[in-house]
């Protein structure tokens, strides 16, 4: 049934797209959301490098629910419910590790790394033939794939297979995948904070290249000003509807960036091992696609709460609200699996000094998602966010609003549906 409450208005006559700032305030949205969309979407679960060895395994709460990412002893990679079958105890306490176990600590079940119930004190008591079905082995997620390295769950068993449901965004995330035939990797250490703000307003500020040169000018400024921290390619690019309510910003920028981007601060050395990687790039996958992966930027956004800014490094990031205005962020730098110590300086360096929680940017976007909480406590008097820059251009800028729209029509048919989504818009 059709909610009668509106949150997206869109007009397409005189070009202009409203959406209620309600959206981000009520606490009965908050719980639909979690039963709508997040119950019924693919969700990123970790990358595939995190667990490169047989009997390593991390853990991670996805949308309330606590996961067991495995990879077991014949080397099959598991996405297993940490809920001990037996009285429900959380089994795997440690964030990360290597082990053929999982010994839940209450009763001292143990299971596999594949789930499989292998022992239990006492179980003399019980029936020869109990868990002869496996109901009593650690329980796999609905569904579980991978794609590109990129591992993802979804507690939806009826939800549309990964490749249908990624669309577009498949092309972005073979480029990702394609930065270096060693193959991606996700770097050890993460970055954890919370924002007093509504998720949504992270979505969109992460694919919103409207806001750089204002909310980010100290940035900007910085690299002005810093001896040879700038080449003078240009910013600009264009945005891009990638269906299913995926999205993503293309563009150039002036920024170094380690894959193949020079910029004079990187030295001659670098300087000449960054063409010889451009050359691989081009012998590799061709002129054009060598350039799109070491010239080009993207912000790319997979529905509903994956982003990957392939920008000056590469940042995987993922958040769920915990309350309405509320929301814990995750975050990961990826990087080829082999490259220089020259190289991986950089990389990181640029990771934490635009995107990490002290960097640049992550402060600045913080404080402009929380005015915004907070001026959304007048939603009764002024009621909707207008997000309608570009709407009815033929081709819309990096610095329009499309991407926001493209997710905001993607997350008003799943609230007011509430079933699976297939179709692209």
């Amino acid at each position: 049934m059709k909610d009668q409450k509106e949150y997206v208005k869109i007009d397409c006559d005189r070009n202009t797209f409203h959406v209620s700032r309600s959206a981000f305030v009520e606490s009965d949205v908050f719980d639909r959301e979690y039963e709508k969309i997040f119950d019924k979407c693919w969700l990123y679960l970790g990358h595939e490098s995190e667990v490169k060895k047989k009997g390593d395994f991390v853990t991670r709460t996805v949308a309330k629910r606590n996961i067991i990412l495995t990879r077991d002893t014949k080397g099959n990679l598991n996405a297993l419910l940490n809920t001990c079958p037996h009285r429900g105890a959380t089994v795997c306490r440690e964030s990360s590790g290597n082990s053929k176990n999982f010994q839940c600590f209450y009763h001292g079940w143990v299971f596999g790394c594949d789930g499989k119930l292998k022992n239990q004190p006492g179980k003399e008591s019980y029936d020869v033939e109990f868990n002869n079905d496996g109901s009593s082995d650690l329980a796999s997620v609905p569904r579980f794939d991978i794609y590109a390295g990129f591992c993802f769950i979804s507690f939806d068993p009826d939800i549309i297979p990964l490749p249908e449901y990624l669309a577009g965004a498949k092309e972005y995330l073979d480029l990702i995948a394609s930065h270096s035939e060693s193959g991606m990797g996700v770097v050890d250490g993460s970055q954890e904070y919370a924002i007093r703000a509504n998720w949504k307003l992270l979505v969109e500020n992460s694919i919103d290249g409207y806001h750089a040169v204002t909310t980010h000018a100290s940035y900007l400024d910085y690299l002005m000003n810093t001896n040879g921290g700038l080449t003078d390619v240009a910013l600009e690019g264009k945005s891009y509807d990638l269906g299913n309510g995926h999205a993503v910003l293309e563009y150039s920028a002036p920024w170094g960036r380690p894959i193949a981007q020079w910029v004079p601060l990187f030295g001659e050395e670098g300087k000449k091992e960054m063409q010889g990687i451009y050359d691989r790039l081009v012998e590799l996958h061709g002129e054009d696609i060598a350039h799109r992966i070491a010239n080009k930027n993207r912000n790319l956004l997979i529905f509903p709460n994956l982003v990957i800014n392939d920008i000056m490094a590469v940042t995987v990031r993922t958040f769920y609200p915990a309350e309405p205005g509320y929301m814990v962020v995750n975050g990961w730098a990826l990087a080829p699996n082999q490259e220089s110590e020259w190289a991986r300086k950089y990389r990181l360096y640029n990771f934490l000094e635009f995107l990490g929680p002290g960097g640049f940017a992550t402060p600045d976007d913080v404080e402009a998602l929380e005015s915004c909480q907070t001026g959304y406590r007048n939603f009764k008097l002024v009621e909707w966010n207008d997000i309608s820059k570009g709407m009815g251009l033929e081709a819309p800028s990096y610095d329009d609003e499309l991407q926001m729209r493209v997710f905001w029509s993607q997350w008003d048919k799943y609230m007011q549906a509430g079933s699976q989504i297939i179709s692209s818009l």
